[in-house]
């Protein structure tokens, strides 16, 4: 089973595997790709919501990644339902794609390259350059903002 994510409508991706979706990915879409959605739908396409559990490890294992602030609610809730019906997840969004994979979800990229290197982002105050492994919103130490960095 493969669950989609919207660069999956919006790319015509096409497969012979039973495919799942989240109901949040319809109010993504926009113009024809909201067409192949009901399509695929209507053919059979199983629109699944993740249960909190679920989503709950997803969210956790985007802490991990230093993923969180980047991804949407739709983001988790994709990630979770892959997880949960262990599934193969379609989506070009690379931090996803690392949440996806510290969960151990397998990935297939529509239009771009898949990550190679599964990441784990530290957050580095702009003022003193000290690093974090959790974001936060003012450095606890000179109150500088912080961004996120490779830490490789």
């Amino acid at each position: 089973m493969r669950v989609l994510d919207s660069s999956a409508f919006i790319a015509g991706y096409e497969t012979g595997d039973d495919v799942a979706t989240i109901p949040l990915v319809r109010e993504e879409l926009t113009d024809t790709s909201t067409y192949r959605f009901d399509a695929m739908e209507g053919g059979g396409m199983r629109v699944h919501v993740p249960d909190e559990a679920a989503v709950n490890e997803a969210r956790q294992a985007a802490r991990r990644t230093g993923d969180l602030d980047t991804l949407s609610d739709t983001d988790l809730r994709l990630v979770a339902a892959a997880h949960e019906l262990d599934a193969v997840l379609v989506t070009d969004d690379y931090a996803m794609q690392n949440v996806a994979a510290d969960l151990g979800v397998a990935v297939d990229a529509v239009q771009q390259d898949g990550i190679t290197e599964q990441r784990e982002w530290v957050f580095q105050c702009q003022g003193c350059g000290r690093t974090f492994d959790d974001d936060r919103e003012r450095c606890p130490v000179c109150g500088s903002s912080l961004t996120r960095k490779n830490p490789s």
